[in-house]
């Protein structure tokens, strides 16, 4: 990445005030564990909560759009207090567009990271458009920046880090 664009990305992040984050792909590695009874299992990096909390702390609001629904995934954000939380969405672009209204927001003050097809119609919209680094082709190229890890091992970390330097970097002393 050239200067002048690393100069663009590091304005985009330094002026977000929302943090969206797809789910399976992004918060996990994608896959998912079904125990015999039917219940299903997911593994969270703990770095990955600890960025989200710091973020969320600083003053940047953190929501969740994700196409399946799980129990795991609920009790982790309730640990974690994100509080936008929208499971089972088809339609994450739809989602955002009413999560942004309901908060007072705009496209451009955030930033959604996604790992395939599904988050592309969220992932054109918003300011700051993010992939994770073993997101499919078209996730990759409507990005404009792509992370160096995969999803669930230290993405959203890496997200939440970027953006807390970048905000930093413009607050005053």
């Amino acid at each position: 990445m050239n200067t002048s664009a690393q100069a663009t990305l590091e304005e985009r992040a330094a002026g977000i005030r929302l943090a969206v984050f797809d789910v399976d792909g992004v918060l996990t590695d994608g896959r998912i564990i079904l125990g015999p009874d039917g219940d299903e299992y997911k593994a969270f990096h703990v770095r990955d909560g600890h960025g989200l909390v710091r973020l969320r702390e600083s003053g940047v609001l953190i929501a969740v759009i994700t196409g399946r629904r799980s129990a795991a995934l609920e009790r982790r954000m309730q640990e974690l207090g994100v509080d936008h939380v929208h499971q089972g969405i088809r339609d994450k672009r739809t989602c955002l567009l009413e999560l942004l209204g309901r908060l007072g927001l705009t496209a451009t003050q955030t930033c959604y990271v996604g790992d395939d097809l599904p988050d592309l119609p969220a992932l054109q919209m918003v300011g700051l458009p993010v992939a994770v680094a073993d997101a499919c082709p078209e996730v990759i190229d409507a990005a404009a920046w792509v992370t160096g890890v995969g999803g669930g091992h230290g993405a959203a970390r890496e997200v939440c880090d970027r953006l807390l330097k970048a905000q930093s970097a413009t607050a005053g002393p």
